[in-house]
């Protein structure tokens, strides 16, 4: 991930879950740039014209992550994976909200073509894919978690297996078996 320090950020994560509040204030500058970056991606694939703002989302993601009070902070990569995951949600409600008020008109669209070629055959709505997720999430929920980690959070193989706590090669097999199971379900 981004230029800042790896154990830098863990210490002050675990700082903070433990109780000091002032690692959250020195935690926020060092990791704003890549969760920026981050909340980038994710409007990348977003239609033109998408109402909500990168820095919006950020935002959104940004107050969850700091309610996390429930979270048990373990290290930097797990930090960034619970990033993801709450952008993702902030966008599934967001596409959510619009199609339940235009009842199913003007979907939003997030391409995949970027680390995951699920849409090889053109966009995926999100909310497509975020039901894609949470069916394989329900049948192989590490499987769902790679996809999570890799595809929504942008963390490398080796990243994404810190944060599961299993091989590399553990995760380069769950990522291609679960690209081949997202194509094959969006597909329908």
């Amino acid at each position: 991930m981004g230029g800042e320090n790896r154990e830098d950020v863990t210490a002050l994560l675990l700082a903070w879950r433990d109780g000091d509040e002032a690692a959250l204030a020195r935690l926020t500058p060092i990791v704003y740039d890549e969760l920026h970056r981050l909340a980038g991606r994710y409007m990348r694939r977003e239609q033109t014209g998408h109402t909500l703002q990168t820095t919006a989302l950020l935002n959104e993601a940004y107050l969850r992550l700091v309610d996390s009070s429930r979270v048990r902070w373990q290290s930097r990569a797990h930090f960034y994976a619970v990033a993801a995951q709450l952008m993702r949600r902030v966008l599934v409600d967001f596409a959510r909200s619009r199609r339940y008020k235009k009842r199913g008109g003007d979907w939003h669209q997030v391409t995949l073509s970027e680390g995951i070629p699920v849409a090889a055959h053109g966009d995926a709505d999100v909310v497509a894919v975020d039901e894609a997720l949470e069916q394989l999430g329900r049948l192989d929920p590490r499987k769902a978690r790679v996809v999570e980690l890799r595809f929504f959070g942008g963390l490398s193989l080796e990243e994404t297996a810190e944060a599961l706590n299993v091989s590399t090669d553990t995760v380069g097999r769950d990522w291609r078996a679960a690209k081949a199971w997202l194509t094959r379900e969006l597909k329908r």
